[in-house]
């Protein structure tokens, strides 16, 4: 069970994500048989952020500080994942966008919202730009697949097994993060192995098998907002060539505006939450120039 230090901090997690939550406003639309629920944070012109396959709104949770005095953030459940409902058959990613889509229309009418998607929550926003060509003002994708590209072969993910326990399942989950969304398994805090276990525990809908295919690249052709990016230099998803993916974006959006966050992994809004909340902000506001962002970490 290990020591009393350990326990006391792991029962002090849950806690920490609930009081973050208890801040929110909820909202719920319609999803299939159910509801999808979405979470506001702060004031101001409207971002919505989407989180990545088999994950919930908790993959932003060191970013809604830093970014709610600034925007109001609507950050939902996806569809099949965290609290929300299964989306409609057939279970493709544009059923999850269709709720997705409907469901910013049934909360925000008809005015204009910044996007933000990551890893499989960009496919999703790539699809609803391409649903609110005149509601979406800027798409920012963040470690993206679904580009039509091959991509690195990576270990394979560790699987619970029956009659482990608690220390065995914490290395499960610490090892497919570090094969994964991490780059450097030092960054993997105890924070990070609570979400993921919360996360894949309640995820229904399975993202991985559309990652390989070109569902995204094809999006992006209907899609009208000014497109930015934003990647670890280390992030997994991106091998073998971070700047086929930058091409692959920039074939109908050559205005593409791109960050890089050096030494981060796939979860770089966790990993390098400093950096990136800077990137993202620089990027919706144009104050920056293009290059490069260093990572603060």
């Amino acid at each position: 069970m290990g020591d009393g230090s350990a326990q006391t901090e792991g029962s002090e997690l849950p806690r920490r994500v609930a009081a973050l939550a208890a801040t929110a406003r909820t909202y719920r639309t319609p999803c299939a048989e159910g509801e999808m629920v979405w979470r506001v944070w702060g004031k101001g012109e409207p971002l919505v952020l989407l989180h990545g396959g088999s994950g919930s709104w908790t993959h932003w949770i060191r970013n809604i500080p830093r970014l709610a005095p600034h925007y109001q953030l609507w950050i939902p459940d996806l569809p099949g994942l965290g609290d929300s409902a299964m989306p409609p058959k057939p279970l493709i990613p544009a059923s999850v966008a269709e709720v997705v889509a409907a469901g910013l229309a049934a909360l925000l009418g008809e005015g204009r919202l910044d996007l933000v998607g990551f890893s499989f929550g960009g496919h999703v926003a790539g699809l609803v730009a391409a649903a609110l060509p005149d509601r979406v003002r800027s798409l920012t994708l963040v470690g993206v697949a679904a580009l039509g590209l091959a991509t690195d072969r990576r270990e394979p993910f560790l699987k619970r097994r029956p009659g482990m326990g608690e220390e065995e399942i914490a290395a499960v989950l610490r090892q497919n993060l570090r094969v994964l969304m991490f780059a450097d398994p030092a960054n993997i805090d105890a924070l990070a192995v609570h979400l993921q276990s919360e996360n894949v525990r309640r995820a229904r809908f399975r993202s991985r098998p559309f990652a390989s295919g070109d569902g995204l690249a094809r999006a992006l052709e209907r899609a009208r907002a000014p497109l930015n990016s934003i990647w670890g230099t280390r992030d997994i998803v991106a091998r073998p060539s971070l700047a086929a993916r930058l091409d692959a974006l920039r074939r109908h959006h050559p205005e593409l505006e791109v960050r890089l966050i050096e030494g981060a992994g796939h979860w770089v809004a966790y990993e390098a939450a400093d950096a990136f909340n800077t990137a993202l902000l620089a990027l919706l506001t144009g104050g920056a120039a293009r290059g490069p962002a260093s990572s603060s970490r």
